[in-house]
């Protein structure tokens, strides 16, 4: 494939480039040879929560860069859990919070059933099941979230399952399968959320953007949601069959898809990697309550 025919955005040398077959293999052998073979691989046993020491925090980073993503497990941290959050955060390096309208004054959201309200309308708040996404898909190009930080206080009665998977490893498939799809995924106009307005808030216009991209550090990011309403994808033939590949590849038995129950005491420490969670039932005198904490930065090295 010439460069003439690539998205405007697609790099011309490494590993993401598709003019450069043999640093893409080099890349593509390495990150195969260290993915986790399960996820009980990445989980990182913490003694005290959300606060790393020197030998903890440096499995989690191992873990990181091995597949874009660690579990942390400790006691529960049920006081000044979110001040205990961002500072777990700038650990690594993670400072920018992506302050969207749903989240508290601090920047952090408490995702747990909403029975009133705005939160209501929108499913992290609901015992409804979570689709395949990345966080922030319908933010504006200039300000994505690189980062997710999620901490369990309260486990739900039955259910809310997380599947996590590395965007680097759905690159790695859909390139194997037909670097078409990467190229389809990385136009400009691939994936468009359309505008929104809430009561009380300014209206957001419709974004626009790639699937994949690649930022000023070389590093892949990943914009997508599996959502099929309040989503329009580009009409293009190439488009639509990249999109069906990715659909089958996070519905089938892929071996790089990991399955997690988060109990309190454990989070998710990321670099907005693809998940999902399955519907939960609460028990009504201690409701699930789980922390988010989104980021425009990239976990530090």
């Amino acid at each position: 494939m010439t460069t003439a025919l690539l998205p405007d955005a697609m790099p011309r040398t490494g590993p993401f480039s598709l003019d450069d077959e043999p640093a893409y293999r080099r890349w593509r052998d390495a990150r195969l040879a260290a993915h986790p073979a399960s996820v009980g691989d990445l989980v990182v046993e913490m003694k005290n929560p959300l606060d790393p020491g020197p030998a903890e925090e440096a499995a989690l980073r191992d873990r990181i860069r091995r597949c874009n993503m660690a579990v942390f497990a400790g006691p529960v941290a049920e006081q000044a859990t979110q001040e205990r959050m961002r500072a777990f955060a700038a650990r690594f390096g993670l400072h920018r919070l992506d302050t969207n309208m749903l989240a508290d004054e601090d920047g952090i959201t408490p995702l747990s059933v909403a029975a009133d309200g705005p939160r209501r309308n929108y499913i992290p708040y609901t015992d409804r099941p979570l689709s395949w996404h990345t966080d922030g898909y319908y933010n504006t190009p200039d300000r994505p979230v690189r980062g997710l930080l999620l901490y369990t206080v309260r486990d739900a009665a039955e259910g809310g399952d997380n599947a996590l998977l590395d965007h680097e490893m759905a690159y790695i498939a859909l390139r194997d399968a037909d670097p078409g799809h990467v190229a389809a995924l990385m136009r400009d106009d691939a994936m468009t959320i359309p505008p929104n307005a809430e009561p009380g808030q300014p209206p957001r216009p419709a974004q626009a953007g790639p699937v994949f991209s690649v930022d000023a550090g070389g590093n892949l990011h990943m914009r997508y949601t599996a959502r099929t309403r309040s989503i329009v994808w580009a009409d293009d033939p190439a488009v639509r069959a990249a999109v069906a590949a990715l659909g089958a590849l996070l519905n089938g038995p892929s071996p790089w898809v990991l399955r997690a129950h988060m109990a309190p005491g454990q989070g998710l420490l990321c670099n907005n990697v693809l998940h999902n969670r399955t519907g939960f039932r609460d028990d009504p005198a201690a409701p699930r309550l789980v922390y988010r904490a989104r980021y425009h930065d990239r976990i530090s090295d």
